[in-house]
């Protein structure tokens, strides 16, 4: 009672693997992830599995923090490059003790810090090049797509600087001790998008307009994954049709049957569904799953 798990064995282009998360009953705020039976940040599951996913809550990304943005772009960039996730914990570990020791009541150890603020460029550098690599690649695949019912996104990265970090860092302590946070690094990187057809910030746009870039950001996202890695990601697509005509949604379905991806769309209206190509449908009510 309170907690929930769901495990499966899998064959991947790794080979075999057990993969479980859940939570438990004590704490389920606390989302536990195993990989082979070892404990193990929900990053790592990106080693295993490329998954994008895209759910309502996402839809007013562009409007959303800078924090949230990035978090959507590193989920992009695990898919490409698996190590990245590595490089973003200890980066945030680093940072994370390094705040401790600037904001305690004691002075910090100059060595100690500097130590951190190395380990901070050098996973900082990773994690940067990481995202730059993918935001060109990305648009790249965005600005080779075939015209179509969505609209068509540009992109941007900013703030997402790692050269002479450690340096700046250092010089930076007092700064970054009154702020309570460090103050430079990749940590604080935004994902601009603007709407290429009217030259303006999506932010700026409607509900559709910021829901079609997003499945245009998605759809060259997993094109770009089969490029690179020869499979398909796995595509989680929540209420996806919600908001698209009839004409629009059923040029999504074909998109969707063209990415050779696995394609999972939850939603609650069936009707949605009447035209997606060789799907098998499945009701979901009561805790039980049912053929539909």
């Amino acid at each position: 009672p309170g907690g929930w798990s769901v495990a499966a064995d899998l064959e991947s282009a790794a080979g075999p693997v057990a993969l479980g998360t859940g939570t438990a009953a004590t704490a389920p705020e606390r989302r536990i992830v195993r990989i082979n039976g070892a404990a193990k940040p929900a990053m790592a599951l990106a080693e295993w599995l490329a998954v994008v996913w895209l759910t309502p809550a996402m839809d007013r990304i562009f409007a959303d923090s800078a924090g949230a943005r990035r978090r959507f772009l590193d989920r992009l960039v695990l898919a490409l490059h698996p190590g990245h996730a590595t490089a973003v914990l200890r980066y945030e570990t680093a940072m994370r003790e390094r705040t401790r020791l600037l904001t305690a009541d004691a002075p910090a150890d100059p060595a100690w810090l500097a130590a951190l603020e190395g380990q901070m460029a050098s996973h900082g550098a990773a994690l940067a090049a990481a995202r730059a690599e993918a935001v060109t690649a990305l648009g790249e695949q965005l600005a080779a797509a075939p015209e179509g019912p969505f609209a068509r996104p540009l992109l941007a990265l900013a703030g997402n600087d790692a050269d002479d970090l450690a340096a700046r860092l250092a010089a930076g302590r007092r700064l970054d001790a009154a702020a309570g946070r460090a103050l430079v690094g990749p940590h604080r990187a935004d994902l601009l998008v603007t709407h290429a057809a009217k030259a303006m910030p999506a932010a700026l746009g409607s509900t559709g307009e910021q829901k079609a870039l997003l499945i245009a950001i998605i759809l060259a996202h997993a094109a770009l994954v089969a490029d690179r890695q020869g499979r398909a990601p796995l595509l989680l697509l929540d209420e996806v049709a919600a908001h698209l005509d009839e004409g629009r949604r059923a040029l999504l379905f074909e998109r969707l049957a063209g990415t050779g991806s696995q394609v999972w769309l939850t939603g609650t209206d069936p009707a949605l569904f009447a035209d997606a190509p060789a799907a098998t449908r499945l009701h979901v009510a009561g805790g039980q799953i049912a053929p539909l």
